[in-house]
């Protein structure tokens, strides 16, 4: 059996790590370097390093934090946000991370995936999904993209009829852009798709929970779970211990990634994993 891992969440910007609720009212939770070497030291089995405010020309300050990081840690190290090109995975591959999360740019070329994996491997090929629950009015304003004539991609489309949802079950759409838009993709659907097409794992989001403290959203983490056969990360929401274990049993996920709870030192990665083995989880100490 493999174990469950548990893995702290870094949101950079401008060289800092940052935290908010609902990807807003931010506030600085200290510098990422010190805060991954202290991650490494606590038995962390990732690290998720976001970068909110990737534009180009503050890529260099993402790189240079990579490449820090790497020479003082050795646990696998994620890298996300405004990856645009297979060049700039190149250049975080070669700072020193082992993966890279990608979004905006997958739901913009969905065939970037294929190319990615095709040219560095699925094993470093995370699929961000960033996903709210669609509800009447949510999805007032969203907007498709150009390959929406693709007939191969049309099974991820969420139809019209979809919002509010029709029938059994919940539907979850997408968004980008760090939450600021949302997109006409079923995420479950979107799940299916990019395994398809290469991703070797994926870091789930509820955007209704982010931040909240409330736990994960079991129900789409549980979906997104068994839609799939790579790994799922749950993200969004992480406020107890408990929350953990419901990510991983209930949630069906493979590691569960949280970010308050450890930043502000009301846990500690060695708490989540003491409690997780004292409820059955297999996991590494």
């Amino acid at each position: 059996m493999l174990a469950k891992r548990i893995i702290p969440c870094l949101d950079v910007r401008d060289g800092r790590v940052v935290k908010g609720v609902n990807f807003v009212n931010i506030r600085d939770a200290g510098d990422p370097v010190e805060n991954a070497i202290f991650y490494d030291g606590q038995g962390a089995d990732e690290l998720i390093f976001l970068d909110i405010t990737a534009s180009h020309e503050k890529r260099k300050i993402i790189l240079d934090v990579v490449e820090k990081t790497a020479e003082d840690v050795f646990m696998p190290l994620t890298v996300g946000g405004g990856i645009k090109t297979l060049d700039d995975i190149r250049d975080l591959l070669n700072a020193g991370c082992d993966k890279v999360s990608i979004n905006t740019t997958a739901v913009k070329d969905p065939y970037f995936i294929s190319r990615a994996a095709e040219k560095f491997g699925s094993q470093c090929i995370v699929v961000a999904i960033d996903a709210k629950r669609v509800e009447a009015g949510i999805m007032d304003g969203a907007t498709g993209e150009d390959w929406f004539s693709d007939p191969g991609m049309k099974d991820v489309i969420l139809e019209a009829s979809q919002h509010p949802p029709v029938g059994e079950g919940t539907t979850w759409a997408i968004s980008t852009h760090g939450g600021r838009k949302m997109k006409l993709l079923n995420a479950v659907a979107w799940a299916r798709k990019m395994t398809e097409f290469g991703a070797g794992e994926f870091m789930l989001t509820s955007m209704d929970r982010d931040g909240t403290k409330d736990g994960y959203d079991i129900e789409l983490t549980r979906a997104v779970s068994d839609a799939v056969s790579v790994p799922v990360i749950a993200s969004g929401g992480a406020g107890t211990l408990e929350h953990l274990y419901e990510g991983l049993v209930e949630g069906r996920a493979d590691a569960v990634l949280a970010a308050s709870i450890f930043h502000f030192r009301e846990f500690t990665v060695r708490d989540a994993k003491e409690f997780l083995r004292s409820k059955g989880v297999h996991v590494r100490l």
